[in-house]
């Protein structure tokens, strides 16, 4: 049987178990899918150590402190900084940032208008992985911390000027998350209408705070199931060529 797992901090709201596991029983694959919590990134050693495993996932608030840890980084996670898939191969760790093809295939549902320029809320690994794909689809941006020096802008230095001009907003934190479901990004939602696309990258609940308050401005939205299901599905292509299954 073949192991695989997603590497936490905390993951009472993560699907990727019961995701990975009922792929695995529809289509008979002899593997299993399990979450692992850790409270510090050195505990990845001893993970590694007593758990056999044949790949894993990494979230919040490892995807960037993960990569000392690995013996290589393929170019797009390099350059994104970020990785959330770990292939082991001959005994090495390779990581991988599959987050960028379900933000990709995530942006292209939004169907983005030409010349939209971007407000990312959020420096993180997430946060990452959407400036990478943003770059790339030739969309300028503008990043937002709640610490100065860490992003473009603090969320107090979010005037009505700077947000009217900037009609995708994508949540990159784990604001709104389950079990903090009433939370909510600080955002002006009077200056949001109909021109706007918001996405969060968060996936429980399916429609957060957040959603619900751009939804009822008009805004067109996405949440993050898509994303965790195409990322998923990428990391899987991923160790699957890397164990000749």
């Amino acid at each position: 049987m073949r192991h695989f797992a997603l590497i936490g901090r905390k993951l009472g709201h993560s699907f990727s178990a019961n995701f990975f596991n009922s792929k695995f029983k529809i289509e008979e694959i002899d593997a299993d899918y399990q979450l692992l919590e850790i409270e510090k990134i050195e505990d990845i050693k001893e993970i590694l150590k007593s758990t056999p495993l044949d790949g894993f996932n990494v979230t919040i608030p490892y995807k960037e402190s993960i990569i000392p840890y690995l013996d290589e980084l393929d170019e797009v996670a390099s350059e994104v900084g970020a990785v959330n898939c770990v292939e082991i191969k001959n005994g090495k760790l390779i990581g991988h940032n599959t987050d960028i093809t379900g933000i990709e295939a995530s942006l292209h549902w939004l169907d983005i208008e030409p010349n939209t320029k971007a407000l990312v809320l959020g420096t993180g690994g997430a946060s990452k992985a959407v400036q990478y794909v943003l770059r790339k689809s030739g969309i300028d941006y503008l990043t937002v911390s709640r610490i100065e020096g860490r992003g473009d802008i603090t969320y107090s230095q979010i005037t009505p000027e700077i947000l009217s001009s900037l009609k995708l907003i994508v949540n990159a934190t784990p604001v709104g998350m389950f079990p903090n479901t009433e939370d909510c990004p600080t955002l002006d939602f009077s200056i949001i209408d109909s021109t706007y696309r918001v996405f969060d990258l968060v996936y429980n609940p399916a429609e957060t705070e957040f959603l619900r308050r751009a939804m009822n401005c008009g805004a067109n939205t996405m949440g993050g199931m898509l994303m965790l299901q195409t990322q998923a599905i990428a990391s899987w292509h991923i160790w699957r060529r890397s164990l000749g299954m």
